[in-house]
Protein backbone atom coordinates (compact mmCIF):
# COMPACT_ATOMS: atom_id res chain seq x y z
CA UNK A 1 0.00 0.00 0.00
CA UNK A 2 3.06 2.37 1.06
CA UNK A 3 4.77 1.41 -2.52
CA UNK A 4 1.24 2.43 -4.44
CA UNK A 5 1.07 6.15 -2.81
CA UNK A 6 4.53 6.71 -3.71
CA UNK A 7 4.40 5.64 -7.19
CA UNK A 8 1.20 7.64 -7.06
CA UNK A 9 3.03 10.83 -5.76
CA UNK A 10 5.68 10.34 -7.91
CA UNK A 11 3.55 10.12 -11.21
CA UNK A 12 1.78 13.10 -10.13
CA UNK A 13 4.91 15.01 -9.67
CA UNK A 14 6.47 14.00 -13.14
CA UNK A 15 2.93 14.88 -14.80
CA UNK A 16 2.76 18.20 -13.36
CA UNK A 17 6.47 18.48 -14.44
CA UNK A 18 6.05 18.01 -17.48
CA UNK A 19 2.45 20.22 -17.65
CA UNK A 20 4.17 23.11 -16.36
CA UNK A 21 7.27 22.60 -19.02
CA UNK A 22 4.78 22.83 -21.83
CA UNK A 23 3.94 26.29 -20.62
CA UNK A 24 7.30 27.70 -20.92
CA UNK A 25 8.71 27.40 -24.28
CA UNK A 26 11.52 29.62 -25.88
CA UNK A 27 9.86 29.67 -28.91
CA UNK A 28 8.60 32.62 -30.46
CA UNK A 29 4.95 32.48 -31.16
CA UNK A 30 3.76 32.56 -34.90
CA UNK A 31 0.92 34.59 -34.97
CA UNK A 32 1.77 38.59 -33.86
CA UNK A 33 1.22 39.42 -30.52
CA UNK A 34 -1.43 41.59 -29.77
CA UNK A 35 0.58 44.41 -28.23
CA UNK A 36 -1.25 47.43 -28.19
CA UNK A 37 1.51 49.54 -25.56
CA UNK A 38 2.40 51.67 -28.87
CA UNK A 39 -0.78 52.32 -29.90
CA UNK A 40 -3.12 55.42 -28.53
CA UNK A 41 -5.71 54.42 -26.26
CA UNK A 42 -8.56 56.09 -27.49
CA UNK A 43 -11.29 56.05 -25.01
CA UNK A 44 -15.39 56.67 -25.87
CA UNK A 45 -18.28 57.41 -23.57
CA UNK A 46 -21.35 58.05 -25.77
CA UNK A 47 -23.42 58.55 -22.51
CA UNK A 48 -21.21 61.18 -20.99
CA UNK A 49 -22.86 64.72 -21.48
CA UNK A 50 -19.51 66.78 -21.11
CA UNK A 51 -17.89 64.60 -23.86
CA UNK A 52 -20.76 65.32 -26.42
CA UNK A 53 -20.77 69.24 -25.49
CA UNK A 54 -17.03 69.39 -26.63
CA UNK A 55 -17.92 67.24 -29.67
CA UNK A 56 -19.99 69.73 -30.56
CA UNK A 57 -17.93 72.53 -29.85
CA UNK A 58 -15.18 71.38 -31.84
CA UNK A 59 -17.42 69.88 -35.08
CA UNK A 60 -19.45 73.08 -34.87
CA UNK A 61 -16.39 74.61 -35.78
CA UNK A 62 -14.84 73.19 -38.38
CA UNK A 63 -10.90 73.11 -39.28
CA UNK A 64 -9.56 77.01 -39.28
CA UNK A 65 -7.52 76.19 -42.46
CA UNK A 66 -8.44 77.43 -45.36
CA UNK A 67 -9.35 74.75 -47.98
CA UNK A 68 -7.26 74.38 -50.90
CA UNK A 69 -7.85 75.84 -54.32
CA UNK A 70 -8.04 72.29 -55.41
CA UNK A 71 -10.75 71.60 -53.66
CA UNK A 72 -13.02 74.77 -54.34
CA UNK A 73 -13.01 74.19 -57.68
CA UNK A 74 -14.25 70.96 -57.85
CA UNK A 75 -17.54 70.55 -59.22
CA UNK A 76 -20.10 68.58 -58.00
CA UNK A 77 -19.53 65.54 -59.96
CA UNK A 78 -15.77 65.70 -59.39
CA UNK A 79 -16.64 65.71 -55.64
CA UNK A 80 -19.19 62.94 -55.73
CA UNK A 81 -16.59 60.82 -57.39
CA UNK A 82 -14.14 61.75 -54.68
CA UNK A 83 -16.16 60.59 -51.92
CA UNK A 84 -17.17 57.51 -54.08
CA UNK A 85 -13.44 57.31 -54.25
CA UNK A 86 -13.04 57.18 -50.23
CA UNK A 87 -16.24 55.07 -50.00
CA UNK A 88 -14.11 52.35 -52.31
CA UNK A 89 -11.31 52.44 -50.01
CA UNK A 90 -13.20 51.68 -46.92
CA UNK A 91 -14.66 48.72 -48.38
CA UNK A 92 -11.48 47.66 -49.35
CA UNK A 93 -9.85 48.07 -46.28
CA UNK A 94 -8.56 44.85 -44.62
CA UNK A 95 -11.06 44.42 -42.01
CA UNK A 96 -9.90 43.70 -38.16
CA UNK A 97 -10.03 40.85 -36.08
CA UNK A 98 -10.46 41.89 -32.90
CA UNK A 99 -12.62 44.64 -31.57
CA UNK A 100 -9.95 46.81 -30.38
CA UNK A 101 -8.73 46.60 -34.26
CA UNK A 102 -12.41 47.01 -35.33
CA UNK A 103 -13.10 49.91 -33.27
CA UNK A 104 -9.65 51.68 -33.82
CA UNK A 105 -10.62 50.91 -37.67
CA UNK A 106 -14.16 52.80 -37.38
CA UNK A 107 -12.89 55.58 -35.28
CA UNK A 108 -10.28 56.05 -38.13
CA UNK A 109 -13.28 56.17 -40.97
CA UNK A 110 -15.33 58.42 -38.74
CA UNK A 111 -12.30 60.53 -38.24
CA UNK A 112 -11.70 60.87 -42.07
CA UNK A 113 -15.34 61.67 -43.03
CA UNK A 114 -15.51 64.24 -40.17
CA UNK A 115 -12.33 66.10 -41.30
CA UNK A 116 -14.13 65.64 -45.36
CA UNK A 117 -16.89 66.97 -44.02
CA UNK A 118 -15.17 70.12 -42.45
CA UNK A 119 -13.67 70.54 -46.09
CA UNK A 120 -16.81 70.50 -47.55
CA UNK A 121 -17.96 73.37 -45.29
CA UNK A 122 -15.33 75.38 -45.49
CA UNK A 123 -16.10 74.90 -49.56
CA UNK A 124 -19.51 76.14 -48.71
CA UNK A 125 -18.81 78.75 -46.73
CA UNK A 126 -16.72 80.42 -49.40
CA UNK A 127 -19.51 79.79 -51.83
CA UNK A 128 -22.76 79.81 -50.07
CA UNK A 129 -24.59 83.36 -49.56
CA UNK A 130 -24.82 84.86 -45.60
CA UNK A 131 -28.31 83.74 -45.63
CA UNK A 132 -27.61 79.94 -46.84
CA UNK A 133 -25.03 79.56 -44.77
CA UNK A 134 -26.95 80.81 -41.36
CA UNK A 135 -29.16 78.35 -42.32
CA UNK A 136 -26.50 75.80 -43.17
CA UNK A 137 -25.20 76.24 -39.72
CA UNK A 138 -28.43 75.65 -38.26
CA UNK A 139 -29.09 72.16 -40.26
CA UNK A 140 -25.61 71.46 -39.33
CA UNK A 141 -25.95 71.67 -35.60
CA UNK A 142 -29.64 69.87 -35.71
CA UNK A 143 -27.91 67.05 -37.65
CA UNK A 144 -24.71 66.71 -35.08
CA UNK A 145 -27.79 66.28 -32.66
CA UNK A 146 -29.60 63.57 -34.50
CA UNK A 147 -26.23 62.06 -35.68
CA UNK A 148 -25.33 61.16 -31.94
CA UNK A 149 -29.10 60.38 -30.84
CA UNK A 150 -29.09 57.88 -33.86
CA UNK A 151 -25.37 56.89 -32.75
CA UNK A 152 -26.39 56.34 -28.91
CA UNK A 153 -29.66 54.64 -29.45
CA UNK A 154 -27.45 52.13 -32.04
CA UNK A 155 -24.99 51.44 -29.80
CA UNK A 156 -27.59 50.50 -26.77
CA UNK A 157 -28.56 47.06 -28.34
CA UNK A 158 -24.97 46.28 -27.06
CA UNK A 159 -25.75 48.17 -23.56
CA UNK A 160 -22.64 46.97 -21.26
CA UNK A 161 -20.67 44.28 -24.12
CA UNK A 162 -17.68 45.27 -25.82
CA UNK A 163 -19.62 46.04 -29.16
CA UNK A 164 -21.14 49.31 -27.73
CA UNK A 165 -18.72 51.23 -28.05
CA UNK A 166 -18.01 50.33 -31.41
CA UNK A 167 -21.58 50.65 -32.57
CA UNK A 168 -21.49 54.19 -31.44
CA UNK A 169 -18.31 55.01 -33.63
CA UNK A 170 -19.34 52.87 -36.56
CA UNK A 171 -23.09 54.25 -36.62
CA UNK A 172 -21.55 58.07 -36.36
CA UNK A 173 -18.75 57.34 -39.14
CA UNK A 174 -22.24 56.23 -41.61
CA UNK A 175 -23.97 59.08 -40.55
CA UNK A 176 -21.14 61.36 -40.99
CA UNK A 177 -19.93 59.59 -44.61
CA UNK A 178 -24.02 60.35 -45.50
CA UNK A 179 -23.80 63.76 -44.50
CA UNK A 180 -20.74 64.38 -46.52
CA UNK A 181 -22.75 62.83 -50.19
CA UNK A 182 -25.85 65.02 -48.76
CA UNK A 183 -23.67 68.29 -48.63
CA UNK A 184 -22.10 68.19 -51.82
CA UNK A 185 -25.29 67.44 -53.50
CA UNK A 186 -27.72 69.78 -51.73
CA UNK A 187 -24.91 72.77 -52.30
CA UNK A 188 -22.39 72.05 -54.67
CA UNK A 189 -22.54 73.16 -58.33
Amino acid sequence: MKKNRTLSIILLTVCLGILAACGNTSEEPSAKPDDTSNQPQIERKPHSDNASNETEETETNPSNEEPDKESTELTKEQYLQKLNEMEEADRNGEAGTTTVELENQETERYEKWDAELNRIYGILKEKLSPEQMDQLKEEQRAWMEQRDEEAKKSSLAYQGGTMESLEYVATQASLTRERCYELVAKYME
